[in-house]
């Protein structure tokens, strides 16, 4: 008796449960997004068909209420689709628009290389840069950017931005690289006397040549704060020297920033711990003027300002 009053409770508890899952199906049935999707393939599905996948029009509506809610779901940052395959419905997934922003600022940023560089030219904007003082130096990043989109493989010479501490020339180099990852361009940026270092501390890694030919062939260079510190002959004619001479050839953009004017950096480089050697130091600043042209970036200091 004890057998048959537990195997009759076991039967009841299960004919509760197909009561349950019946209904869960029903209402997924009634689904106004299941409705319209069988109604669109009425034509390819018979009743048996519908019911046969009511496992997976269950799930369809399941993840796709999760999804409004917020929660947790199978596949997180994909939506659910119904799909017809071999006749029966079934469900695939989907990138969500939130999913697809996310992959798109990535490679926004992925295009933007930024070596040592500060965190806020992530978000520099051309939009958002004050005109006040520097309004030359705007006009020409505009133009440069321009001329770039409009023929990316011809030879356009860059700008040599110049100008006291803090006036916003860093914030204009990321400016200008973020709004050409836009249109797909990839930019590296580096701080140069940081660069310097690791340079020196490559030679004992005996890697100098492996780090100089990355930066050498970016399609896009910005050397940030170059003439910053004291540069050693070795740095000045066989790290950046090399660098220029192969951008030069190559007529490859390549962009400066740095509180000398070109003239003031010719001296800075004059002066090495070899000595004064003017023709050396001529010899990079003639690279640097094929390269680029001077634009004065002018106004305060606003890293000091609140």
């Amino acid at each position: 008796m004890e057998n048959m009053g537990k195997d009759l409770t076991d039967y009841m508890n299960r004919q509760k449960l197909n009561q349950q899952f019946n209904k869960l199906v029903e209402d997924a049935l009634n689904d106004s997004d299941v409705q319209a999707f069988i109604q669109a393939n009425k034509d390819r599905l018979s009743q048996e068909t519908v019911t046969r996948s009511a496992a997976k029009i269950y799930e369809y509506v399941i993840e796709k209420k999760k999804l409004a809610n917020g929660q947790t779901t199978l596949a997180p940052g994909y939506a659910p689709k119904l799909v017809l395959n071999n006749h029966f419905i079934d469900v695939s997934y989907e990138p969500t628009a939130s999913l697809l922003q996310e992959r798109e600022q990535a490679a926004l940023h992925a295009r933007v290389k930024s070596i040592n560089m500060p965190r806020d030219i992530e978000q520099a904007k051309i939009d958002s840069y004050d005109p006040t003082n520097r309004f030359d130096a705007l006009i020409k990043a505009t133009a440069f950017i321009g001329a770039y989109r409009q023929a990316p493989h011809d030879f356009h010479q860059a700008l040599y931005l110049s100008g006291q501490f803090g006036v916003g020339k860093t914030y204009l180099l990321g400016a200008i690289a973020n709004e050409l990852a836009l249109s797909g361009f990839e930019t590296t940026l580096i701080h140069f006397p940081t660069f310097a270092v690791e340079m020196k501390n490559a030679i004992g890694q005996n890697n100098v040549l492996e780090k100089v030919n990355v930066i050498k062939k970016a399609p896009i260079l910005m050397i940030d704060d170059i003439g910053a510190d004291a540069m050693s002959a070795w740095v000045r004619d066989e790290v950046l020297g090399i660098i220029l001479q192969y951008r030069m050839q190559e007529q490859l953009a390549t962009f400066f920033s740095s509180n000398f004017t070109m003239t003031e950096l010719e001296t800075h480089l004059t002066t090495s711990n070899q000595g004064d050697e003017p023709v050396k130091a001529g010899r990079i600043m003639q690279r640097v003027r094929y390269l680029a042209q001077e634009i004065e970036v002018g106004g305060q200091n606003r890293r000091l300002q609140p």
